[in-house]
């Protein structure tokens, strides 16, 4: 199982913008939806090993931090046809059989994913009411076979930070996981 670290994207920085089509519904959902609110963008999947492992946990900690006033947006930018586990479909079939109170989105083109620089999957992106960056790293320490307890403790820090108005730890750790499944042609340089 490969292992590749998030980008550490600067904090400050602006969301980058998107307008994404969300499988399970057939809307369009972009940045300016959650105009005013934090916001959290998660590049993720269907497969990704280190996805499953901290899925349930995951979608606990964000359908109840959405119901308090954050934003929460799943972005998949891998390429199906070479990962079909991912199609829009088997979107559907998560996001239904995991009770995803937050949009699951398709990025189909790719362009979220590399305006983001997002790199692995599972990819926090966590903005603040003004959509500057606050934080990017992990869930927490937890990863396949670690034994380490899967809590979303560091996402759920800088969540409560964010949400209080403060600035989450400076000190953030990369997330850890399957590298994006580019399209060929596509990879970041």
């Amino acid at each position: 199982m490969a292992r590749t670290p998030s980008t550490m994207r600067a904090l400050g920085s602006a969301a980058p913008d998107f307008s994404l089509p969300e499988p399970l519904s057939g809307r369009q959902l972009g940045l300016a939806d959650c105009s005013g609110q934090p916001l959290l963008v998660i590049f993720t999947c269907n497969h990704c090993p280190f996805v499953l492992h901290i899925l349930d946990e995951m979608v606990r900690v964000l359908n109840h931090c959405q119901a308090r006033g954050l934003a929460v947006v799943a972005i998949n930018a891998n390429d199906v046809a070479r990962y079909p586990d991912d199609a829009p479909d088997k979107m559907v079939q998560l996001a239904q059989r995991q009770g995803f109170a937050f949009p699951y989105l398709y990025d189909e083109s790719q362009a979220v994913a590399q305006a983001y620089q997002a790199a692995c999957t599972p990819d926090f992106f966590l903005f603040d009411a003004a959509h500057r960056l606050a934080y990017r790293g992990q869930f927490d320490d937890a990863r396949p076979g670690n034994g380490v307890p899967v809590t979303g403790q560091h996402l759920r820090a800088a969540i409560e930070a964010v949400l209080a108005g403060r600035a989450p730890a400076a000190e953030q750790r990369p997330s850890l996981g399957c590298s994006i499944k580019w399209k060929p042609g596509h990879e970041p340089h």
